[in-house]
């Protein structure tokens, strides 16, 4: 069964324009336990929102799981993981934390109650919300 995920990433560190120029990454320097046990958690295949963390605040691309957790070999020391990520499509227009906090169906997603963390499940319908709610 196919699981769906968001990831946070700061703008000026890797924005999905690179992303999308790469044609993907190790999703790496993951540093908390539990966005750690999320990664982990991802199947190839699952589908992912690529959020912009920052100043921007916004949903604005889908990616999916290309590889599974594997050791991070970015860390120094510690049980870190990574997976692969690959570019699917932008969205139509971003979808601000804003609109998303506007929406009652996704007043309880991680986004909205865990803004800290990096890599969070989504239900399959809140997945689909959002991508809606781009147009």
């Amino acid at each position: 069964m196919k699981n769906f995920w968001l990831v946070k990433q700061e703008p000026s560190d890797y924005p999905w324009s690179d992303f999308v120029a790469d044609s993907g990454t190790s999703w790496t320097g993951v540093r908390n336990y539990a966005a750690r046990n999320n990664l982990r958690r991802m199947s190839k295949g699952d589908e992912v929102l690529f959020y912009h963390s920052g100043e921007d605040k916004a949903v604005v691309g889908i990616a999916k799981v290309a590889r599974t957790a594997y050791r991070d070999t970015t860390a120094k020391e510690g049980d870190w993981s990574a997976v692969d990520l690959i570019p699917i499509k932008p969205l139509r227009r971003p979808v601000t934390l804003r609109e998303i906090k506007t929406k009652p169906a996704l007043k309880k997603i991680a986004l909205v109650r865990q803004s800290r963390l990096s890599v969070m499940p989504l239900a399959a319908k809140d997945f689909e919300t959002i991508v809606q709610m781009a147009g």
